[in-house]
């Protein structure tokens, strides 16, 4: 039975992710990573609940349990890489869903996310026959107060913590009232700089708002920016392992943006280098990378592909529109505090955001989705790469279409019954132009095909 999604195995809490579910996949998950697992959950209502679920599987199967209680998921990754003896590790998470969803994330030995291959094998085990173990041999748990502050000190150790203090910069943070309301505040005040938060309290409902940091969402740290007259605006989501960014003067900063200003920042520390992003990134990110000496690499989307490639390429930097950023010196995975510091050391060394932001190229990207059966994803694919054969063409994830002025990506949806379309180009009426003539494109396409589907078909 297929489980994991794009990031773990997430589903309503009691519902389609009931306590049953949680053990049998601790069961699962002790079988395939044990015999020692690092355990750390997120703010939400059901986290603890899940937790407790997840752990009992795990010990029932003989597998030692190190519990590092409410962390960041990349404070979790960063136990666990930091310590051969332990074989993998699980967040109770769903990131940025809203509170009625939780999740499992399988976490690597190395820190980082697990394969597919390793996920295909708790899976089999899950369908297989579970057999847990002796009284006398069930798994013990250890409780760890520090794996906080210790993934703090890491990133401290990171950067140029004397250039951000004497830079005497006033930050507005908003920790989503998620995993980072205890690091986020910590990690200001270890680099000497002066933190307004919001949103700060560990309330798995999320008050405030939603828990996907997207502009929308963060009005109220946009004001609080201007009012307070911060130099920064950060925010974060549910389990910290993004970070976008909110510039002086109160405007949102994209996640291709920040993807660019932070791989040129990486670049220059390293001396050149590959940088490597999905194929939904903006061309900014690339026309960045090549002013700067260094050469950009796409992959499939999803942190764990972008992290792997990395791993293999030799990438020193790298991660997705979203926010999520990921530095090969600290640890191959988002992570939502370490894209803070660097930040942080950016404005110190290079000046204000928003100086920094205006020095891009510009591009206007058009995102929009059209609903579609499942059945017909691949259907639809093929007839539109036959329609677009004169283009560039690019099959490692949905189609990419490049043209001399712009690109698009008709990307399906792994969760829901729809394509993701993406239209980008420097000029914003070619951009919009293609993206409603691919659209209606396959709009119509769904719409033929689908005479012949069966009505009750979601």
């Amino acid at each position: 039975m297929r489980m994991f999604g794009t990031n773990g195995v997430r589903g309503i809490a009691n519902d389609s992710l009931s306590c049953e579910l949680a053990l049998r996949m601790g069961k699962s998950i002790g079988t395939v990573l044990g015999p020692t697992i690092a355990l750390a959950y997120d703010t939400r209502t059901s986290s603890r609940m899940i937790r407790d679920a997840v752990r009992s599987g795990l010990v029932s199967v003989g597998t030692d349990v190190i519990d590092l209680g409410m962390v960041p998921t990349p404070a979790l990754q960063h136990y666990v890489k930091m310590r051969p003896g332990i074989t993998g590790g699980v967040m109770i998470t769903a990131s940025h869903n809203p509170p009625e969803y939780n999740g499992i994330k399988c976490i690597s030995g190395d820190g980082t996310e697990c394969s597919h291959e390793e996920e295909q094998r708790i899976e089999d085990a899950y369908d297989g026959d579970i057999r847990c173990v002796g009284w006398e041999s069930i798994g013990t748990v250890r409780h760890v107060l520090d794996a906080a502050e210790e993934y703090v000190d890491s990133i401290v150790s990171k950067v140029d913590r004397e250039s951000i203090r004497a830079a005497r910069l006033t930050v507005c943070v908003d920790c989503a009232n998620g995993a980072s309301v205890e690091t986020a505040p910590m990690l200001m005040s270890r680099l000497g700089v002066r933190a307004i938060t919001i949103n700060g309290n560990p309330q798995g409902e999320f008050p405030g708002h939603p828990s996907e940091p997207t502009e929308e969402n963060l009005e109220d740290l946009k004001r609080l920016v201007v009012d307070t007259g911060a130099d920064l605006g950060i925010a974060h989501d549910g389990d910290a392992d993004r970070c976008v960014f909110v510039t002086s003067d109160g405007r949102f900063v994209s996640g291709d943006l920040s993807l660019a200003l932070l791989a040129r920042n990486e670049l220059s520390r390293n001396g050149g280098g590959r940088v490597m992003v999905t194929v939904a990134t903006s061309k900014v990110v690339e026309d960045t990378v090549e002013s700067n000496g260094g050469e950009t690499v796409y992959t499939a989307v999803g942190s764990p592909i972008v992290a792997r490639e990395m791993i293999s390429g030799g990438g020193v930097f790298g991660g997705e529109e979203n926010g999520g950023l990921i530095f090969a010196d600290h640890q191959y995975c988002r992570d939502g505090g370490m894209g803070a510091a660097r930040m942080l050391e950016s404005i110190a060394r290079n000046g204000p955001l928003s100086e920094q932001v205006d020095s891009l190229p510009r591009y206007r990207t058009i995102k929009k989705a059209v609903r579609c059966p499942d059945c017909l994803k691949t259907e639809v694919i093929e007839t539109v790469c036959r329609m677009h054969e004169d283009g560039r063409i690019d099959r490692r994830d949905g189609l990419r279409i490049d043209f001399d002025d712009g690109w698009v990506l008709i990307r399906p949806s792994g969760t829901e019954p729809k394509f993701r379309i993406y239209s980008e180009s420097k000029d914003d009426a070619v951009a919009e132009a293609r993206s409603e003539s691919f659209v209606r494109e396959i709009e119509d396409i769904i719409g033929e095909r689908a005479r012949s589907l069966p009505d009750d078909l979601p």
